[in-house]
């Protein structure tokens, strides 16, 4: 069987590669699709993978317009020379409309389910898997499962955290640091959320840096007082650095969600409401508040907690859930193996720009 995964954000790449190696060592082909637009090609690089670059993401209105005709173009053309039985992504309208202009299966594993996307490919769609906690009802071809994104790569089977990122930080054994990931809101679904506010941005770090080391990873600029607290990391190594960290605080909701996999606690700030972050709060893993304000007060009880009890908890926590990787490609072989493996045409490249 032959696969294109067609990767929209770096959490994809994370989200497929288990998958894609699981396919690989089953003697299934893969290929992987991405545009340039944060980091991707970065995590491909670094995973190994073969993909294809098809250029610059665009973000104006007319840009995204005109991007789903150029994007649909390459992808139809990739696709005919690698001769994919199945395309596999996060519900990207790309790889649906390709798969239907040539014979081939496409699945869509997705977690958010924004409706601007969902009926630009749905029609094209064989399945829509998504999480039992997601409440959106896409329509009859969507199978819910036990498990969330997140687990597919930070599940105990395949994340093994790397003690050696301290040296990488420059971090004592034993001394305490956190991660403050502040978002840009420029994606559909943060339109008319919000997070911290800047003051309060300023005072958090500062109050924070007075016991511990601190770290921003921010996917927007920041204030000059933040830049000297500004991380610069491999994108490959921000799982290792949240899994050591005493306290993350976020506005973005997988970086909540990883770390509360990972046990370490997450005081999440936003007024976008994701209903992971809501259960994995009924485990005492993440903490949520819509006001910037309060934030100071639920990083005090954090902080006054024994940090080995946030790991107990994951482990609790990870007990209730799929191993989200194992269901994907048991689903996968069951569904799909079975329609055999076209041959590719010899002369396509893996890697391209």
């Amino acid at each position: 069987m032959r696969v294109i995964f067609d990767i929209g954000h770096p959490a994809h790449v994370h989200l497929f590669k288990h998958l894609a190696r699981l396919l690989m060592q089953h003697g299934h082909e893969v290929l992987f699709t991405a545009r340039d637009k944060e980091f991707e090609l970065q995590l491909l690089e670094a995973e190994g993978f073969p993909y294809i670059n098809f250029g610059k993401h665009y973000r104006s209105l007319p840009g995204k317009l005109w991007g789903l005709v150029r994007y649909d173009i390459k992808m139809f053309l990739t696709g005919l020379r690698f001769k994919p039985d199945l395309f596999v992504s996060h519900g990207t309208p790309y790889a649906a409309h390709a798969a239907f202009l040539l014979g081939a299966k496409n699945l869509a594993i997705e977690d958010t389910g924004n409706i601007e996307q969902v009926i630009l490919y749905r029609p094209f769609t064989d399945a829509i898997l998504t999480p039992a906690v997601l409440p959106k009802d896409l329509g009859p071809r969507q199978i819910r499962y036990n498990s969330y994104h997140e687990i597919a790569y930070l599940h105990p089977e395949f994340f093994t955290p790397d003690p050696s990122i301290r040296q990488w930080l420059g971090v004592g054994e034993g001394e305490e640091y956190a991660v403050v990931r502040f978002i840009s809101w420029n994606a559909t679904h943060d339109v008319g959320h919000r997070g911290m506010s800047t003051d309060d941005k300023v005072r958090l770090v500062k109050k924070l840096a007075q016991r511990m080391r601190v770290f921003i990873t921010s996917e927007r600029g920041v204030s000059d007082e933040l830049k000297p607290y500004c991380l610069r990391m491999p994108p490959d190594k921000f799982h290792h650095v949240l899994h050591y960290a005493t306290l993350v605080v976020s506005e973005g909701t997988t970086t909540a969600v990883e770390a509360g996999i990972l046990g370490t606690p997450c005081v999440y700030v936003s007024t976008f409401v994701d209903p992971n972050c809501q259960e994995m709060e009924q485990f005492g893993l993440v903490f949520n508040t819509t006001e910037s304000g309060k934030v100071f007060e639920l990083v005090d009880k954090v902080l006054a907690e024994d940090r080995q009890t946030y790991r107990e908890r994951s482990q609790t926590f990870l007990a209730t859930k799929d191993n989200a990787t194992r269901f994907y490609f048991d689903f996968i072989i069951g569904r799909y193996a079975k329609n055999g493996q076209k041959q590719a045409d010899p002369s396509w490249q893996p890697v391209s720009s």
